[in-house]
């Protein structure tokens, strides 16, 4: 089992993951259209896949922990299968609202199973310095997802119907499949943590993962609740569509994956480097998101979102690292799966948040700015307490 191969097909869950959603975002006019859903419902399809996620996820880890990754992943992309089957039927069965909506659900039920046990799975395997260069892999093969994803959904719309552009995630989920068996050998029985032990892990660590659980969600809050904007704004405003309004995503997102694989290159087993990297990111994330309040043509909101996900790239890794490595293999399930929870909580918010503050663009952004400090506030407050920080395992 070779490093490099391990590597891209933990990495591929990640991308499946988000392949749920951001493929999605350019053709969610079409989608809406044909299903003949008002505008305002229409972040819903979005949410119909992420809130499962996030109520199932850590049900999840759980599990996991007791019965092993590997089998939990191949559940998970079972799942995915067949709520993608679902999706692709409805298109054929006069735009059935219904069992679309079913198989967005399954899909999200499956996608439970796909980054947070891959985060959880790498923590078990790899120790150190190893350990924070593959969850800053993780990350890096999360941006390129979301890069890709746009571009995916934007082209098979174009070459496709839209039902069928779903065939990509039971292909995906094959390419896994196969992947997890030849590279990951199956752990019978992992330790069962219990409620007393489960209490003692967020009395004594809960000072550092719950101000970075809240870091991770509202930053991915943001990032898909600007994105959903992004995607209305640049069609009904600028008349931009296709593969042209896909190709707008890539700078953004492209700047989010190409400072995580910075980060995640250099960060090691070094927890005073991961608060540096973290205070950049942060500065670079909230910073930009002021600067919209005033200047929101065009121009200047493609280059202060780039920046803003350029310093949310770099934060990430660091908190996948510092979440991953406080707790021992038998508790990392849990405390993991908690993470992913609020990421795709964050997720499944922000479009339907969007939804209706994109109204008030004005208004809207500076709601944005107000969310971007209650992180800075909650990095000042980690940051404060250095004594209460807890070293990595």
């Amino acid at each position: 089992m070779t490093n490099k191969l391990l590597q891209l097909v933990i990495g591929l869950l990640p991308i499946l993951m988000v392949l749920g959603n951001s493929m999605l975002i350019p053709i969610l006019p079409s989608i809406e259209a044909d299903l003949h859903l008002n505008s305002s419902w229409s972040g819903f399809i979005l949410s119909s896949f992420t809130i499962p996620a996030a109520v199932v996820i850590p049900f999840v880890g759980m599990l996991s922990d007791r019965f092993g990754r590997k089998r939990l992943i191949i559940v998970s992309l079972w799942i995915m299968v067949l709520g993608s089957v679902l999706c692709v039927v409805s298109g054929e069965v006069n735009e059935n609202v219904s069992l679309f909506m079913i198989g967005r659900g399954l899909q999200g039920v499956g996608a439970a199973g796909t980054t947070p046990l891959a985060m959880a799975l790498i923590g078990d395997i790899f120790q150190g310095k190893e350990r924070s260069r593959m969850l800053g892999s993780l990350e890096v093969f999360n941006g390129i997802g979301k890069v890709v994803a746009p571009l995916t959904g934007a082209t098979l719309a174009i070459l496709v119907h839209w039902n069928h552009a779903f065939w990509v995630f039971p292909v995906l989920c094959m390419v896994i499949l196969i992947g997890l068996r030849k590279t990951v050998e199956t752990k019978e029985v992992y330790h069962k943590a219990d409620k007393k032990s489960l209490y003692s892990i967020f009395i004594s660590k809960g000072r550092l993962l719950f101000p970075l659980y809240a870091i991770g969600g509202v930053g991915l809050f943001l990032l898909f609740g600007i994105l959903f904007f992004l995607s209305y704004h640049i069609e009904n405003t600028f008349h931009i569509d296709g593969f042209f309004k896909g190709f707008t995503f890539i700078f953004p997102l492209g700047a989010m994956t190409i400072s995580s694989y910075w980060c995640g290159g250099r960060l090691k087993a070094d927890e005073e480097l991961g608060w540096t990297y973290m205070k950049c990111g942060m500065l670079m994330m909230s910073v930009p998101l002021g600067f919209l309040i005033f200047f929101s043509s065009l121009g200047f909101l493609m280059f202060f979102i780039t920046v803003s996900f350029g310093g949310l790239g770099l934060m990430l890794p660091v908190i996948n690292t510092f979440i991953t490595g406080s707790v021992s293999e038998s508790e990392r399930g849990l405390v993991v799966s908690i993470y992913g929870a609020v990421r795709f909580g964050g997720v499944a918010l922000g479009p339907i948040a969007y939804s209706v503050w994109r109204e008030d663009t004005i208004e809207m952004f500076e709601i944005t700015f107000g969310l971007s400090l209650v992180n800075l506030f909650c990095f000042w407050y980690l940051n404060h307490r250095k004594e209460r920080r807890v070293n990595l395992i």
